[in-house]
C-alpha cells in the first residue's frame, strides 16, 4: 500500500494514488464499458479488451441481486432504488447496510452497484452476522474462488486500488458497479475481480465448452548434416582484386558531415511552473516529481494537447490531465483556480491553474505513456 504521509505543516499526495485515476474519468458520465481506457482515439488499436480478459465476469446474482460467497454476500443495486430499500427487501437494517457500505441510507442507486451485506440472507431475512469464518451458505454459492474485499482508505483511488491488486481498472469498476468518473468513496467496500480461469469468464468455443490454449507446434529439426547449406570458403585459387591504396595524408580531402542541417531541439515538454524539484520521481512510490512554487503561482500546460479529465481525490485535491500526441499524458496536481475545461484544446504555455496553497506549496506533475507512469525529467531537460 502506498504511504500517505501527513504532518502538522507538511502534507504530500499519494505516491500514486491522487493523480492516476483522473486519467480515468475521461468519459464524463455514462457506463464505464464505454469509457476510452487507454486514451486512444476510438478509431486506433485498443488494448482494453485484452486488458478486461485477464479477469473474470462477476457472476451473475439471483432475482433478489444477490451473489453468495462462502464468507459474505454482496447485492447489486436496481436502478432508482435506495439503501433503504434495498435493506428492506432483504430484511436487513438500513442504517446497518448503510453503515457497512459507507453510504447515506437514504442514497439512491444509478443501478449496478455493489453493497455488501453486512449480514448473510437466506431466502429474504437476515440470519446471522457474518464473521471471519465461512459461514454454511443458505443460498446457491457462486462458482470460482471467493474474491478479497478491500476497503477504500482516505487518498485512495479506484486507479491505484487496482494496481494494487494487478487487475485492470475496469474490471474493478464492472465488478463493483463504478460510475464513469471512477471516484470511490472512503470506508466503502470494493470486491476486487478474480483471475480468469478455465470456465471461469474464459472464452467458450463452439461446442460451449471453455476453449484450452492453442500448443505451439514444435519446431521443425534436422539432422546433422541436413538443413542450410554450408557456405563456399573463398578460393585459393582466386586472387584477390588489384588495388593500390592511397597513402594516408593524400590524396583528396575525406569527406565531412554536414552539420548546417543538424539543430539541437529544445526540451519536449516545457517546465510547467519555475522552481526546484523538491521531490524525486521514485516508480511505484512517488509517479511524479514535486516542483516547488509559491501558491497562486500560475501552472503552465507542458505541451499542447486536450484536456482529458478534471477531477479530484477523495481529499478533494484537484488533478488534471491534459492528453498529447503519441499517447502521452501530463498530470497536474495539487492546483488551485482552474482556467480550462475538460475537452479544450490547450497550446504549451498556456495558464490552466494556479499552484495550491501548502506547507510547502508545490506542484505534483506526471509524465505518463498511456497508463504507465515515467520520469518527467528526460521530459523537462
Amino acid at each position: 500500500m502506498n504511504a500517505h504521509a501527513t504532518g502538522p505543516r507538511r502534507r504530500w499526495l499519494p505516491a500514486t494514488a491522487a493523480l492516476t485515476v483522473s486519467a480515468l474519468a475521461l468519459a464524463g458520465c455514462g457506463s464505464t464499458s464505454n469509457l476510452d481506457w487507454d486514451l486512444r482515439p476510438s478509431n486506433r488499436f485498443s488494448t482494453s479488451t485484452a486488458a478486461q480478459q485477464a479477469t473474470a465476469a462477476r457472476p451473475q446474482p439471483d432475482a433478489r441481486g444477490v451473489i453468495s460467497y462462502p464468507g459474505y454476500q454482496v447485492v447489486v443495486a436496481n436502478r432508482g432504488e435506495s439503501v433503504t430499500d434495498i435493506a428492506n427487501r432483504l430484511g436487513l437494517s438500513p442504517a446497518e447496510l448503510g453503515r457497512h457500505n459507507a453510504i447515506e441510507a437514504g442514497a439512491v442507486m444509478r443501478g449496478g452497484e455493489l453493497l455488501v451485506l453486512p449480514a448473510r440472507v437466506g431466502d429474504g431475512n437476515a440470519t446471522t452476522t457474518i464473521t471471519a469464518t465461512p459461514l454454511a451458505p443458505t443460498a446457491p454459492v457462486a462458482d470460482g474462488p471467493e474474491p478479497v474485499r478491500h476497503t477504500v482508505r482516505r487518498g485512495e483511488t479506484a486507479f491505484s486500488i487496482a494496481r494494487l491488486y494487478e487487475v485492470s481498472p475496469r474490471s474493478l469498476a464492472d465488478w463493483n458497479g463504478l460510475a464513469a468518473d471512477m471516484s470511490v468513496r472512503e470506508g466503502q467496500i470494493l470486491v476486487i475481480p478474480v483471475a480468469q480461469t478455465a470456465g471461469v469468464g474464459a472464452p467458450l468455443n463452439a461446442a460451449g465448452v471453455a476453449a484450452e490454449p492453442a500448443t505451439p507446434e514444435p519446431a521443425p529439426t534436422s539432422l546433422p548434416g541436413q538443413g542450410s547449406p554450408t557456405p563456399v570458403p573463398p578460393s585459393a585459387s582466386t586472387p584477390l582484386p588489384a588495388t593500390t591504396p592511397t597513402p594516408a595524408g593524400q590524396g583528396g580531402a575525406a569527406p565531412v558531415a554536414d552539420m548546417s542541417t543538424q539543430r539541437t531541439e529544445g526540451a519536449r515538454l516545457a517546465m510547467p511552473v519555475d522552481g526546484r524539484i523538491i521531490r524525486a520521481y521514485a516508480r511505484g512510490r512517488n509517479d511524479g516529481v514535486g516542483i516547488g512554487a509559491p501558491a497562486g503561482t500560475e501552472v503552465h500546460a507542458a505541451a499542447a494537447g486536450t484536456v482529458a479529465a478534471i477531477t479530484r481525490d477523495t481529499e478533494q485535491v484537484p488533478i488534471l490531465v491534459i492528453r498529447h500526441e503519441n499517447n502521452l499524458l501530463t498530470v497536474y496536481a495539487n492546483i488551485d483556480d482552474i482556467r480550462v475545461s475538460r475537452g479544450d484544446r490547450v497550446t504549451r504555455g498556456q495558464t490552466i491553474a494556479t499552484v495550491r496553497r501548502g506547507d510547502p506549496s508545490y506542484l505534483h506533475f506526471e509524465v505518463r505513456e498511456g497508463f504507465e507512469s515515467v520520469d518527467p525529467m528526460p521530459y523537462l531537460q
